[in-house]
């Protein structure tokens, strides 16, 4: 179930409903070791604690690490049409809506793995 998400925690319940948070979790973990950005993500970690750790992290790349963001959004093939639509305010906003490009992209690779796998 593919949704118009409003929000990032919403997004996240739906991951736990469909009880394939564990799974984006990994998917999470492995595209950023791929784009080379460490993450600590504990597999108990809360919907709550996970949004704000992916939010710090892309804040932290926007400001500190550009090309490693730009690397990131590459690796987990974030449409670059949907991040030029983010309005230029400060880095905290952007940061915030970026996170949720990222966890909305991560959720469809996890949700099309998991409908179509055999």
């Amino acid at each position: 179930m593919i949704s118009n998400f409003t929000n990032s925690l919403e997004l996240l319940e739906v991951a736990q409903k469909e009880q394939l948070y564990k799974k984006l979790l990994l998917q999470l973990k492995k595209d950023f070791e791929l784009a080379n950005v460490p993450i600590n993500i504990p597999l108990d970690i809360s919907p709550q604690e996970l949004k704000s750790t992916i939010h710090e992290k892309i804040y932290f790349l926007i400001v500190e690490k550009f090309d490693k963001y730009l690397n990131l959004l590459y690796v987990v093939d974030i449409s670059e049409k949907e991040v030029k639509k983010i309005a230029p305010t400060d880095a905290v906003d952007i940061a915030s809506d970026v996170s949720f490009l990222l966890l909305k992209r991560e959720w469809q690779k996890v949700w099309f793995k998991n409908k179509y796998s055999s």
